[in-house]
């Protein structure tokens, strides 16, 4: 058998009614590729198993780590893409984000998300702030500039054979998938027409357990002690407060904007506590948001 050019992995848990949507979107562009969904449910993987081609891989239950190294070891693909259950591609992301590896020195490519959340609410603007005068304006001057940034995990792709294993422990993988490979020499790439569409947290309380998993995994000891720097508090003031302030359209969007930094201090104050002084498990910090479903 003959080795496929692209393996895809998605990891879903409890993603019954979304998973559907991410293949639909996926599998047209995906011609040759093989596509693995790994989840920990069977709801999800009986709604998995209803595409032809698809397969499925049961999910130790150990977070989404320990998800991705199962499908790692399975993928025999030369180029890995990873997403999730609960988003879905836009039309062209899959041939837009696997174009970069025609360079032999680009290790990971990222893709572009997008907010599905309404921008006329708090959070719903949040999201659009933060996709696109923040990770896309950042990732977009990087890229140009030929600098180390950070891939979006919601879709990225990597090199096959540069990343065999991610610590279990890690809050955010991206990061860490995006560390090992540019240590090793590797560029990251940004692909900013591999849209991927994605719900953000409609309450508060399920932003905060979003963004503490995101942000807190910078403050993880296998990324803070990384000589590749790039998110952190005072980096995000230093480089993100005039971005911000240039993005609202009205004085209502401003002064959301101004909530937003007050939102983002209590984040970082909370990951400090929690990872940095407490240094509570994954199992723990990795708490369910429901409102992104």
């Amino acid at each position: 058998m003959s080795r496929p050019q692209v393996t895809i992995l998605i990891t879903a848990y409890r993603e019954a009614a979304t998973i559907g949507r991410a293949l639909e979107a996926l599998l047209p562009q995906a011609a040759g590729a093989e596509v693995i969904v790994i989840c920990p449910d069977r709801e999800t993987a009986d709604a998995a198993r209803a595409y032809p081609g698809v397969e499925v891989l049961q999910d130790p239950g150990r977070g989404k780590p320990a998800a991705l190294n199962l499908g790692l070891e399975r993928a025999r693909g030369e180029i890995i893409v990873m997403t999730d259950g609960d988003v879905y591609v836009g039309e062209g992301a899959l041939p837009a984000l696997l174009a970069p590896f025609d360079d032999p020195q680009t290790g990971v490519v990222s893709g572009r998300p997008i907010s599905l959340n309404p921008r006329s609410t708090l959070l719903g603007y949040w999201s659009h702030l933060l996709t696109d005068a923040g990770a896309h304006a950042e990732r977009a001057q990087r890229d140009a500039a030929g600098e180390f940034f950070v891939a979006s995990g919601y879709l990225y792709a990597v090199r096959a054979g540069l990343v065999k294993h991610i610590p279990e422990d890690a809050l955010a993988e991206d990061a860490v998938v995006s560390h090992m490979v540019g240590e090793q020499g590797y560029r990251v790439r940004y692909a900013p027409e591999a849209r991927v569409y994605v719900k953000y947290p409609t309450t508060y309380a399920d932003w905060l357990k979003q963004k503490v998993r995101s942000a807190g995994g910078y403050a993880q000891p296998v990324i803070a002690r990384s000589p590749l720097r790039m998110r952190s508090f005072w980096h995000e003031v230093a480089a993100g407060t005039g971005r911000a302030l240039r993005y609202p359209r009205s004085l209502r969007e401003f002064v959301w904007t101004l909530a937003l930094f007050a939102a983002r201090l209590h984040l970082w104050l909370r990951i400090f506590w929690q990872v940095r002084v407490r240094q509570r498990p994954l199992s723990e910090l990795w708490q369910r948001v429901e409102s992104t479903k």
